[in-house]
């Protein structure tokens, strides 16, 4: 029997090395792909404070607004003057916002369509407000039907995943920032495919204050590295006392 298996036992370090070399190559290319990665996000979280810390741009033309993606104009900083429709709103869930200094909370963003003089639309965040003051009523907003100039961050449509609850248009509840559905819904004339957070600013007690936007991009990418050259690290040292024991015995 011994000699019988001979044969094997010697030819496993072949097999095991081939199969320890794949394993090896896998773990280094996915951890160059986190650099890679890395090098991504840097440029990504750079260009977004860049964009939000510059002075305000005037909104794109609506003439642009068909042809544009995310990557062109979000987080970008700008100035716009309309008309904050008292008629209309919609309501995007937040598990957990701030109001004022306050510990977090859930409730709402309050999205207010701004009317522009060339009939389009633009849909404002306006800020954050506690479950509590979901009614129109409850909110002082002197804001509300006038004509005012803001300033703010363009932001993209939010993406959905499987766990996110479906919208209510009926009663005006959403639980993403989807621009276009929600103008549609609220049947606004020539919709922007973007919103607007509006800048923070003083507001009534209970009124909503701007300053919505959380500028907080997860960057793990070189821990998630140093993970998978960690992992091919142990490979390598593993397979070479593997190696080790197989010649000294």
């Amino acid at each position: 029997m011994r000699d019988q298996a001979a044969p094997f036992t010697q030819g496993f370090p072949w097999i095991a090395g081939v199969f320890a070399l794949i394993v090896f190559a896998i773990l280094m290319s996915l951890g160059f792909w986190q650099v890679e990665r890395l090098q991504w996000k840097e440029a990504l979280i750079a260009q977004m404070d860049t964009r939000s810390n510059a002075p305000p741009a005037p909104l794109p033309l609506p003439a642009t607004w068909p042809s544009l993606k995310p990557l062109d104009y979000d987080y970008v900083h700008v100035s716009v003057t309309g008309r904050l429709d008292p008629t209309r709103e919609a309501l995007i869930f937040r598990g957990a916002g701030k109001v004022g200094q306050g510990s977090a909370q859930p409730g709402y963003w309050i999205m207010s369509p701004l009317l522009l003089a060339d009939g389009s639309s633009v849909l404002v965040n306006r800020g954050f407000i506690p479950l509590a003051n979901k009614e129109p009523s409850s909110r002082p907003d002197p804001q509300r039907g006038q004509e005012v100039t803001l300033t703010g961050l363009l932001r993209a449509p939010e993406d959905r995943n499987s766990f996110t609850p479906t919208d209510d248009p009926a009663k005006g509840q959403w639980y993403t920032r989807d621009p276009l559905a929600i103008s549609a819904a609220l049947g606004l004339p020539n919709p922007a495919p973007f919103s607007l957070d509006e800048d923070a600013h003083a507001a009534p007690p209970g009124a909503p204050a701007g300053g919505a936007t959380v500028v907080d991009i997860p960057n793990n990418h070189l821990s998630y590295a140093g993970t998978w050259f960690g992992l091919a690290g142990t490979l390598v040292a593993v397979f070479g006392y593997f190696v080790w024991r197989r010649r000294r015995g």
